[in-house]
């Protein structure tokens, strides 16, 4: 495998823990994205696996419901998604995004492979587990965060309904680097 799909996988994994970890009683908890349960960050994040998929013609196969089995719901969706990046010619696809043109690995790693990591941080905050994100990946998404553009804020800027990042939530500068960059991504760390 390469470095995307393998960074894929990682990022799956945590966000599968995450799902797996979730007591029944807490899917309807709200989440620090406005309007979300637990339960629609997931939701979310099993629709976004579907988008990865539609510039091949393709949509998300019928898979355990989102209401019943949230966590098969993802396990099919997540399937789906490692069917592309374990083909090279799938993988290697380029397709127009509202990036630009990039190949569907690309496009895997910046859209759907990094929201795992902060709406996992969401899931965790929403059900009651530990928030902490791995360092790494901390460290990895802090350059990228700090030039999101001012357009990507806008809600609707990509289409009806979609909101990309939230208004930047002020932290202190010495604060740790998780918290500036879930500030950077529209969250408050300490709500």
């Amino acid at each position: 495998m390469n470095a995307i799909a393998d960074r894929y996988r990682a990022r799956a994994d945590a966000f599968e823990g995450k799902i797996a970890a979730v007591e029944p009683g807490r899917w309807e908890n709200r989440s620090p994205c406005e309007k979300w349960t637990a339960r629609d960050v997931v939701g979310h994040i099993v629709d976004m696996h579907g988008a990865m998929l539609r510039p091949f013609g393709r949509d998300l196969a019928p898979a355990p419901s989102l209401r019943e089995d949230p966590l098969g719901a993802f396990r099919a969706a997540r399937a789906e998604v490692e069917v592309v990046l374990s083909d090279p010619v799938l993988a290697a696809t380029e397709h127009e995004t509202p990036m630009g043109k990039v190949t569907a690995e690309q496009h895997i790693d910046q859209v759907v492979s990094a929201d795992m990591v902060v709406h996992g941080w969401d899931l965790a905050r929403a059900t009651g587990q530990d928030d902490t994100i791995d360092p790494g990946e901390v460290a990895r998404m802090w350059p990228e965060a700090q030039a999101i553009p001012e357009e990507m804020r806008i809600p609707g800027a990509f289409g009806p309904g979609i909101v990309v990042f939230g208004p930047e939530v002020k932290v202190p500068d010495d604060a740790p680097l998780q918290d500036r960059l879930l500030g950077l991504m529209g969250r408050d760390p300490n709500a």
